[in-house]
C-alpha cells in the first residue's frame, strides 16, 4: 500500500491522532499528529516497548524523568527512547500540526 504520511493531516484536533502504518511481529510504525497537545502535568509514558521517534513537521518538546533539561525537536530530529524510559510530551507546536513517525520495537537489542 502506498501512503504519504504528510497527506490528510487534520487542521484542528481535540486529541492527538494515531494512525497505524505498519505492524509486524516485533515492530509497529505509527503516524502521530499533534496540534498544541501535551501530556498531562503528572503523566509519564512508561512503555514495555522501545520507541524511535522522527519529527517530520512542526515542533515538540520532550521531557525525561530525572533530566533537568528538556529535548527540543524540530523537523528531521529523531530520538531513540529505551523501553521503560519514563518520558512525556511537554508541548507541541500550537499554531501548526506536529507530525511524528514513531517506530515501536521490542527494545531487547539497540538500533544499529
Amino acid at each position: 500500500m502506498y501512503i504519504n504520511v504528510l497527506n490528510d493531516i487534520p487542521d484542528k484536533l481535540d486529541e492527538e491522532n494515531f494512525q497505524s502504518i505498519l505492524s509486524a511481529r516485533s515492530v509497529r510504525v505509527e503516524r502521530i499528529v499533534s496540534h498544541g497537545h501535551a501530556s498531562p502535568p503528572s503523566f509519564w509514558y512508561d512503555q514495555d516497548e522501545a520507541e524511535w521517534v522522527l519529527l517530520l513537521k512542526g515542533a515538540a518538546v520532550l521531557e525525561f524523568e530525572g533530566e533537568a533539561e528538556a529535548l527540543r525537536l524540530a523537523p528531521g530530529d529523531h530520538v531513540d527512547i529505551p523501553a521503560h524510559r519514563r518520558h512525556r510530551v511537554a508541548s507541541t507546536a500550537p499554531d501548526e500540526p506536529t507530525v511524528w513517525l514513531a517506530v515501536f520495537y521490542d527494545g531487547k537489542q539497540p538500533l544499529a
